[in-house]
């Protein structure tokens, strides 16, 4: 004689909840988080230097948006995308994370790019002195174009942890369909015989008048 096994408790499904929500946290923490930096990190000054003025010099600055618009332009994309991943399923959910993290990708990249740029400064240099020729003198750069760039890794991997983790996520309304939306299963029979039923008919939305009379005698 065979001892029935115990029964079996699968504890896969709350580990998994878990799991989503967890990262579902960590993605909109990561993305709000470094759009923030990015926005905050690109209006600092980015580059110094002095211009020749009347046999003087005068001092210069270019803050993130003038060395190049791309990482502050680029964090407004990844918030956009960053709230359209929750409003959409399937595939679509996909391209939106992947939009998510070539957000981050690009601003980083951005940044990076203009850790060194001297461009905004002479551009500015001349115009100060109303010479096109004029270039800025004695540059340094600041720590800014650095912070921005982490920043933009934060979005990135918010894009990142959309691509793993974003198909067990839900999605805006997805309660409301499965509790408040309509039922495709077939509706409970009204008896007319029943007010009881005939009201609850009325509060599913359902005409009971055209629904099957009862059994006839």
């Amino acid at each position: 004689m065979s001892a029935v096994p115990p029964p079996r408790t699968d504890d896969s499904r709350p580990a998994a909840a878990r799991s989503g929500r967890r990262s579902v946290a960590a993605a909109l923490l990561l993305g709000a988080l470094g759009a923030t930096v990015v926005l905050l990190a690109s209006g600092r000054t980015w580059a110094r230097g002095t211009a020749d003025v009347g046999g003087g010099s005068l001092p210069l600055a270019a803050d993130g948006r003038m060395v190049t618009g791309v990482p502050a332009a680029l964090a407004i994309v990844g918030l956009a995308a960053l709230v359209a991943v929750f409003a959409v399923r399937g595939k679509g959910r996909l391209l939106v994370a992947g939009l998510l993290a070539l957000s981050g990708l690009g601003a980083a990249v951005a940044a990076v790019a203009g850790a060194s740029d001297r461009q905004a400064l002479d551009h500015e240099a001349a115009r100060t002195t109303a010479d096109a020729a004029a270039t800025v003198a004695g540059l340094t750069h600041t720590a800014w174009p650095y912070v921005t760039a982490c920043g933009a890794v934060l979005i990135l991997a918010s894009g990142l942890l959309a691509l793993r983790f974003g198909r067990s996520w839900p999605a805006m309304g997805g309660r409301y369909e499965r509790a408040g939306g309509p039922r495709t299963g077939r509706p409970a029979p009204v008896d007319p015989d029943r007010p009881e039923d005939l009201w609850k008919a009325l509060d599913r939305g359902e005409d009971p008048t055209r629904r099957g009379e009862g059994p006839t005698h």
